[in-house]
């Protein structure tokens, strides 16, 4: 089904292991460091089911909410995120899932006032 997302299979999670280091680095005080396949799993599900923060599954493959967004904002900044989404599209497209030759544009979101 569309939108439903329950975390990384192993396999799937082998695709983007070695982007990470194997040892999180300590926070220091404070909550031990999530694991960087919970913090996938979080992050992909708020961008497949479009769901808000607060509603991230809880459970032992998901990470807290305010981790995740911490997360995702470092890795935006870092261009880790850009390069998880190249994998991503990289993979796709070597099993044809993609087709090149068809775009989509959707003006809903547009800042544009002038609608008439």
């Amino acid at each position: 089904m569309a939108g439903r997302f329950e975390g990384l299979s192993n396999l799937e999670w082998k695709l983007f292991e070695d982007i990470f280091p194997t040892e999180p680095e300590k926070c220091g005080k404070g909550m031990p460091h999530a694991p960087y396949r919970y913090l996938l799993n979080s992050l992909l599900y708020i961008l497949i089911t479009g769901c808000r923060w607060c509603d991230i599954p809880k459970g032992d493959i998901w990470a807290s909410k305010s981790a995740s967004h911490r997360w995702l904002k470092q890795w935006r900044e870092d261009g880790t995120f850009e390069y998880i989404q190249a994998r991503v599209l990289a993979v796709a497209d070597e099993k044809g899932l993609i087709n090149w030759d068809f775009g989509a544009v959707d003006g809903s979101f547009s800042p544009w006032k002038g609608r008439r």
